[in-house]
């Protein structure tokens, strides 16, 4: 089992914990952005499936960030 700390969302994202909510929503989508599967299908199915984990935590970090802060 687990536990998810708040820090390491923010930390996925590679943002600081004290920006604001527009740094949150740049930092995700330049996260995902750089993450996205499409972005590498061509170089193969390893990185495809390594990036498609990343992609995974990213958006998961970026829910996770909106539940605790309660954006919309």
């Amino acid at each position: 089992m687990f536990i998810k700390d708040k820090i390491s969302a923010y930390k996925i994202l590679e943002l600081d914990p004290s920006c604001n909510e527009g740094d949150v929503k740049k930092g995700y989508r330049k996260m995902a952005n750089k993450y996205h599967p499409d972005k590498v299908s061509h170089l193969g199915y390893d990185l495809q499936k390594m990036a498609e984990e990343k992609f995974k935590a990213v958006s998961d970090a970026y829910q996770s960030i909106r539940k605790d802060r309660g954006m919309s």
